[in-house]
């Protein structure tokens, strides 16, 4: 695979790549780029999570040795699962296994926890470089990555060390490529600006965008930067009515999709047309709208682009695009789904996690 090709199949359905050209070169500079996501285990996997899990899957076929990260200790300083890390570490597996149902060849990928790199003096002194490197002010405005608000560190001293933990890990791993969400921009933004204060490989950073909520962003002020803006309306495992996880049923996908926020014509901030963008299209290719003839009858969508255009035109109404999303969703979800539940342990785990989460 020639370098255009490798860069435009790591380009695709992201939000930004920072920078384009610091990609371009290292991948001219080096054959076997290492690239890494990290994930806080917190809960059962949903939807939302399909977007960088499939982007994982095209930095592997990209020719990018790629490290999914299991960010137990960020989890546990998170406050996540109770704080209870056997249920932290066993919710990081379930995770494995969908990338494996989504496709993935688990051969072909390292699994990392940080457990791992921890008990390594060196990896402290790392967090402690980056922590006087960087101003507390900074450190606050980057909590965000964690879903907390810079104030919430007063309660809880340990949240500051979070950021300077998850730019350490890019660093200890010997990261050249950050795979994220918006919402870890300002995470991957320090470490770009730590690496040169202190002489480290600065890492190209991958953005992808975030499924809205399916209750839709309501009143909620759009002002300030765009990755804190996206990170509150995102899909949430702790707003379990905001998204649809591999456990739900096809009843409950349905009953989801049809509440969710879909306003005629409006493409933007719009929960069912980003499933269709970034999850439909990329997993079938397609997505056949099944409509009555008094309505216009069956239509086919092969592309993005295509939905888009009928849908902002009033060609397509709400109704039937949410009957067409929660179709194709239970395809993609109900074959991960029951593989899933098939397995005692996987089971368990997964009960175990949604009883926490709940309580």
């Amino acid at each position: 695979m020639d370098i255009e090709t490798r860069i435009q199949l790591i380009k695709r359905n992201t939000l930004e790549i920072v920078t384009e050209n610091d990609l371009r070169q290292l991948l001219e500079t080096c054959t076997r780029p290492r690239g890494y996501i990290g994930f806080e285990p917190s809960g059962i996997f949903h939807i939302g999570w399909f977007v960088w899990a499939y982007k994982f899957r095209d930095l592997i076929e990209a020719g990018v040795d790629m490290t999914l990260f299991a960010a137990t200790w960020h989890a546990w300083i998170n406050d996540k699962l109770g704080g209870d890390m056997e249920l932290i570490k066993a919710a990081a597996e379930h995770v494995v296994k969908v990338l494996e149902l989504i496709g993935i060849d688990r051969a072909r990928f390292r699994v990392v926890y940080a457990d791992e790199i921890v008990d390594d003096a060196e990896y402290w002194a790392k967090v402690l470089r980056i922590a006087k490197s960087v101003t507390l002010s900074r450190i606050k405005r980057a909590l965000t990555i964690m879903g907390r608000r810079a104030d919430e560190a007063e309660m809880d001293f340990s949240k500051l060390i979070y950021p300077a933990m998850q730019v350490a890990d890019i660093f200890y791993m010997g990261i050249d490529i950050a795979l994220g969400g918006m919402d870890q921009r300002k995470a991957h933004m320090l470490a770009r600006d730590v690496a040169e204060k202190l002489g480290y490989r600065k890492p190209v950073a991958v953005h992808t965008p975030l499924i809205p909520s399916l209750k839709g962003v309501g009143r909620m002020d759009m002002r300030g930067e765009i990755d804190d803006v996206l990170a509150e309306v995102k899909m949430s495992k702790s707003k379990p009515e905001s998204a649809i996880f591999v456990v739900d049923s096809d009843e409950d996908i349905k009953r989801k999709i049809r509440a969710a926020y879909c306003p005629p014509r409006e493409t933007e901030m719009n929960p069912v047309i980003a499933i269709a963008r970034y999850i439909v299209f990329p997993a079938l290719g397609r997505l056949y709208v099944d409509r009555k003839p008094e309505h216009g009858g069956p239509i086919e969508f092969y592309s993005w682009e295509e939905l888009e255009a009928t849908y902002r035109e009033g060609k397509l109404h709400p109704l039937d695009l949410k009957n067409a999303v929660a179709e194709a969703l239970i395809r993609i979800i109900r074959p991960i789904r029951e593989a899933l539940l098939a397995d005692e342990s996987t089971r368990r785990v997964l009960e175990a996690v949604s009883r926490s989460i709940t309580r």
